[in-house]
């Protein structure tokens, strides 16, 4: 009895353990979405806050490896020429993220990021070869059809926004075909670690175009000088960048604890909560067609995980 009792106990440890990393997942990115639209919104700096939140990460990582939390990887000139393409379209997709952040609500720049898996199937099979079942097809019908239904109907719709948030997907997703193009099936790096050096990379690509395109202004005189409270500011814009590497940190906890579609529909259920939670601090106006075109495009991509769970299963012989 004794021994099934310590499994029992074991596992409610280990569910106890998923369930508040899911938690501090969805608790980082709502913070980080809040706190990053309240600066974006006065400091219309995007290429400054991208860089900023690069530099919190490059700490972050630092800490991490000095104090042993995690092992230091081992790295070699062939290995960061590898990462290197990686690091670029990760920069690019971030700047692109802000940039739509800066110029549309939350709610409607997580909406068009649905649409995700569009671009994932599209360059997976220019790319890799893969062809999409039927199913994965059918489900992206829904993402498409209720992006355009509430990019119809968005009333802070700009095309700059709207650009922005369309090219973040492109890059993330030709991130992701990059990293299985260049990677293969080797793993030099585990997934902390491989995001962590991206992060230092970005940072360090990020900051000459900071300087050629605003300058560093980062600096108390500078926002003061623009007529904001600059302790306000400052503090949002790193509060900001603690919580954009901590989710990205513990997404990539949860996905060496759970399936890959696990943690597709767990983000599905994060971008919900984010919509949720940034029209109520926001007080975002939402109009009837509006919230229905999100929540197909959200049914669509909770479709698409399912979709992309049954194709994925082995055939029996």
């Amino acid at each position: 009895a004794a021994p099934a009792e310590e499994e029992a106990g074991g596992g409610m440890g280990k569910t106890l353990l998923l369930g508040s990393l899911f938690g501090l997942w969805y608790f980082f990115n709502i913070y980080f979405n809040i706190a990053n639209k309240q600066v974006l919104k006065v400091f219309t700096a995007p290429v400054t806050c991208t860089w900023l939140q690069f530099a919190v990460g490059c700490c972050m990582a630092s800490l991490m490896w000095a104090t042993r939390l995690h092992k230091f990887p081992k790295l070699d000139r062939d290995l960061l020429l590898k990462i290197l393409p990686l690091a670029c379209v990760h920069s690019l997709g971030n700047l692109l993220t802000n940039v739509s952040l800066g110029k549309v609500a939350v709610s409607f720049t997580h909406t068009i990021k649905a649409m995700e898996p569009f671009f994932s199937v599209v360059l997976s099979s220019i790319f890799l070869g893969d062809t999409p079942t039927l199913p994965v097809v059918l489900s992206l019908l829904p993402v498409a059809g209720g992006v355009a239904l509430a990019s119809a109907t968005e009333v802070s719709f700009n095309w700059a926004g709207f650009g922005a948030a369309m090219g973040s997907n492109l890059t993330f997703q030709s991130r992701n075909v990059l990293s299985k193009k260049i990677m293969g099936g080797s793993k030099p790096l585990d997934n902390i670690n491989l995001f962590s050096v991206i992060t230092l990379m970005s940072c360090t690509l990020m900051f000459p175009v900071m300087l050629l395109t605003e300058g560093f202004i980062f600096t108390p005189s500078h926002i003061a000088g623009l007529g904001l409270d600059a302790k306000y500011v400052m503090t949002r814009a790193i509060f900001a960048g603690i919580c954009f590497h901590s989710y990205q940190q513990v997404s990539y906890m949860i996905l060496q604890r759970v399936s890959p579609v696990t943690h597709s529909i767990g983000n599905c259920v994060k971008r919900v909560v984010v919509i949720v939670s940034s029209v109520i601090v926001f007080a975002t106006p939402v109009s009837m067609l509006n919230g229905v075109g999100t929540g197909i495009a959200l049914l669509g991509v909770f479709a698409y995980s399912q979709a992309k769970r049954l194709s994925s299963k082995p055939k029996a012989a």
